[in-house]
């Protein structure tokens, strides 16, 4: 094996282990994308994916500006060289592609485009999706020999994209089911209870002229369901305790898990404890789920290159703290990032959650609870 054929290998396992180190499935088609274009050394690189409707579900480049993405307009659909690989699904190399009869046309503000390389994403027939490359920067256009080095990257990219979206399916059928079981729980335990209370009140306002003393006596039952209505609710956060948690308890818990999303994730993300005192098993399932739903965000949402967690326990309160250096966003359009359920489960135990982030400035998410 020759010098540069090692030198090609090492270059496609450095571009394959980039790629699996995410797990959304828009992160791994843009680093699949940005790999290839590295690879072959492309001025253009784009991955298309194919929905049911005869679009793209998914587009994503490399070599637009962001100014040129807007004058360029909506995703391309299945038509001239893309449509034609998406449905022969084998590979294409032109010496330039506005000669080939399958190439139509592309809107006027699409830049000039010659020698093309396209290769398909398979996983067994099923085509997940086409690389495209244009523009090699070197003279002479693409070679055989940089078609079979994508076609090999091609077969990894596609391991890494199948295992992206099992990933999420896995993690959507988690939450969904989680949800179910909750919902389940709430209505057995806790509906029931919060019926009986809201009729309990509703005698007791009607006895208050009346029957001062009878209203007196709804009202302390009225406390009494409702303290039993709190209980409930803690004995379903706690079945829902994650097995780690009574094997390792919150601290160690957080920390693998920041450990292992540190090893996956192209962001550097730290931790730090205090020594903690013997925690409520409620307060500390609240935490760890604040804490996991605050960095799904952060990896997902913000763009940040540094994340730090913190736990920290001073004067009977216990305080998680999650920032990041991202974008930040605009806390009155912060849909989608589950910050109301948050907020719910840490004054389901009695905490506080507080959110501080704008534009470019970064987001710190912090539970207080006091213990």
């Amino acid at each position: 094996m020759t010098p540069d054929r090692d030198e090609i290998l090492q270059a496609v396992s450095s571009a394959v282990l980039a790629v699996t180190r995410h797990l959304s499935v828009r992160e791994v088609l843009q680093v699949i994308v940005r790999s290839a274009q590295r690879l072959l050394d492309a001025r253009y690189a784009a991955l298309g994916v194919p929905d049911e409707d005869g679009s793209f579900a998914e587009f994503v480049a490399e070599g637009l500006t962001d100014k040129q993405w807007d004058a360029i307009g909506p995703l391309p659909r299945q038509h001239g060289m893309l449509g034609a690989m998406l449905q022969e699904g084998t590979p294409a190399r032109l010496p330039d592609l506005r000669e080939d009869p399958r190439f139509e046309y592309w809107p006027k503000a699409h830049p000039v485009m010659k020698d093309f390389l396209g290769v398909p994403i398979r996983d067994g027939d099923e085509v997940l999706g086409i690389i495209f490359l244009a523009n090699k920067r070197q003279p002479g256009g693409f070679t055989q020999d940089d078609q079979d080095l994508l076609t090999l990257f091609a077969a990894h990219a596609a391991i890494a994209l199948t295992n992206a979206r099992l990933y999420e399916q896995g993690r959507e059928l988690a939450l969904v089911e989680e949800r179910n079981r909750m919902a389940r729980e709430l209505h057995d335990a806790v509906t029931q209870k919060l019926f009986s209370l809201r009729l309990t009140a509703q005698a007791a306002a009607t006895m208050l002229r009346t029957d001062p003393d009878r209203a007196a006596a709804e009202l302390d039952r009225v406390q009494k369901l409702a303290g039993e209505a709190m209980a409930e609710l803690r004995a379903v956060i706690v079945e829902m305790r994650p097995a780690e948690l009574d094997r390792h308890g919150l601290s160690e818990t957080l920390r693998k898990h920041v450990r292992m999303l540190d090893r996956l994730q192209p962001a550097a993300i730290t931790f730090d404890s205090d020594e903690l005192p013997p925690l409520d098993p409620a307060v500390e399932v609240v935490v760890l789920r604040v804490a996991q739903e605050s960095l799904h965000n952060a990896l997902r949402h913000s763009g940040a290159t540094q994340v730090w967690v913190r736990l920290a326990y001073d004067g009977g309160k216990l305080a998680l703290s999650v920032a990041d250096n991202g974008t930040g966003f605009d806390q009155a359009d912060s849909r989608g990032l589950g910050l109301a359920s948050m907020k719910d489960r840490a004054e389901s135990v009695g905490g506080t959650l507080t959110v501080g982030s704008s534009r470019d400035e970064g987001t710190t998410v912090l539970v207080e609870v006091g213990i």
